[in-house]
This record gives C-alpha cells, structure tokens and sequence, in this order.
C-alpha cells in the first residue's frame, strides 16, 4: 500500500496535506467514483452502531430471522426494538460525510452509492434512490414477506399498541417485517447484483465508515481493487482492507470528507 495514511485512530492526528492532495487528485481523475458507506458514516448522524463496543449487539444478541419466523415472540421483540430505535432515526440528518457524497453523485462522477446502512440518510441527503444500493435494506418502511407489499412504520406501531400482536400483512396474511436483512436471511439478490455491477465497473472505490467485517458485503473493495478500481478506505479504525488500499485516511469521516464536496 503506497504511501496509505495512518492516524486518527492511532495518534489522533490530522490528515497530512499531501494526502488530502492525493484524494483530491484521485477525485479529479476519476470518472466512476462508488461510495461503500457503512455504520462509521451514521454514527456522526446520532445514530449508534450495532458491532461496535458498547454497540446495540454487545448489549442484545440480535434475533436470527429462523426464530422471527417459528415465533411470535420472536416476532414481537422484533417489533418492540424496532419502535425502540424511532427517535433516534426520526431525529437524524444527513451529517457533512453525507453530503459529500452526495455532492459526488449530483457532480455526475459518481454512477451510485452502495451502503450497509438502513437509515435512509443518503436519501435525506439528496442521493436519488435508484442512485442507492442498499445491501442490508432499510429499517424507515416494512414489507410483507410474502407479497412484499410495503408499510409504514407509524401505521404498525399504532396496531401493534392496540394488539400487542405482530402485524400481519392485511393483503395475504404474512409476516410483516422491517424492510432489513435480519441475522440468517438470505441477501437481497438484486442489490447484491447491482452493487458488484457498481463495485466492478467503478475506477475509484471509496470505503466511508465500514469495518469491512460482514460478508457478502465486505468483498466488494477487493473486488473493485481486482477490477482495475483505486482504493481509499475513509475510517476512523483499522479495517481487514487496509493493506490494500491506495490511500488510507484515519480520522473523524465528516471532517475528511468534508474537504472534498463538489
């Protein structure tokens, strides 16, 4: 890895010029910039992560999608820390990592943006959502699992206050289930599809905030890498791709990212 910068999380320092030079060079070559977000982006935003110590999972062992289905109070705890996390999600905007990115995408350098995030805050931030690959889905709407026919999470809080029962979908009697990839469910196909399309045809992969640990999702930079891409991973902590990067920015991820909006 040449010339890959390493601080922030190690001595706390700021990001040298040059390597702010480098970026800002890479930016200016580049005609396909893809965007990889993942928890470190939103954690600017308010909202907390879930792997991280003192994460939601260090505190509540996640609820694999085979219990959400064999049982209904599996179902309902489901439910009850969904509505848990409406504040916090209600409460959060678009923080200056965000908009950044975004400005990528408006610059017409940036072809979309794959995250692992399920807070719609690249959607908040002006990022069209066909622009929006969204791996691990989106926690702001629910869906049927059988018919996929899509719900408000103000609507089913409202039934699930008066029932106490996990919604069923009124159109065909399934389970109804925030619009995310739980523990154990299979991976959305299509977005998994069309984030290796972005990651393989992109010529500079930027990792925004992601410990680059849960797979499929984590092979996407060294695929792009593979492909022809450069590297730059943009994180506050070491990730397992960080030997292969181009250039590796240490720090807080809205005071990096910030320098370079379009």
């Amino acid at each position: 890895m040449a010339g890959a910068m390493r601080n922030g999380a190690d001595d706390g320092q700021a990001a040298p010029d040059e390597d702010f030079a480098r970026f800002e060079a890479m930016l200016g070559r580049a005609g396909r910039v893809v965007a990889f977000t993942g928890a470190g982006l939103s954690t600017e935003a308010g909202i907390p992560d879930f792997r991280s110590p003192g994460g939601r999972w260090t505190r509540t062992a996640p609820i694999p999608f085979g219990d959400f289905l064999a049982d209904e109070e599996a179902r309902r705890e489901t439910w009850r820390r969904r509505f848990a996390m409406d504040g916090e999600l209600r409460q959060a905007r678009p923080t200056r990592g965000h908009r950044t990115i975004a400005s990528w995408v408006r610059a017409g350098i940036s072809p979309g943006v794959i995250t692992q995030n399920v807070d719609n805050l690249h959607q908040a931030s002006g990022v069209p959502a066909a622009a929006i690959v969204e791996v691990h889905g989106n926690a702001t709407y629910a869906a049927c699992l059988d018919c996929r026919r899509r719900y408000e999470i103000e609507a089913l809080r409202l039934r699930f206050e008066a029932s106490g029962e996990a919604p069923l979908c009124a159109a065909c009697g399934g389970f109804v289930k925030s619009a995310t990839i739980a523990f154990g469910q299979p991976m959305p196909k299509e977005a998994m599809t069309r984030a290796v399309e972005l990651a393989c045809s992109s010529d500079l992969f930027v990792v925004v905030g992601s410990s680059l640990l849960v797979h499929p999702a984590a092979g996407l930079p060294r695929l792009a890498r593979r492909n022809g891409a450069q590297l730059v991973i943009v994180n506050r902590e070491a990730t397992p791709c960080d030997d292969d990067a181009d250039l590796l920015l240490r720090g807080e991820i809205g005071d990096i990212l910030s320098h370079f909006e379009r």
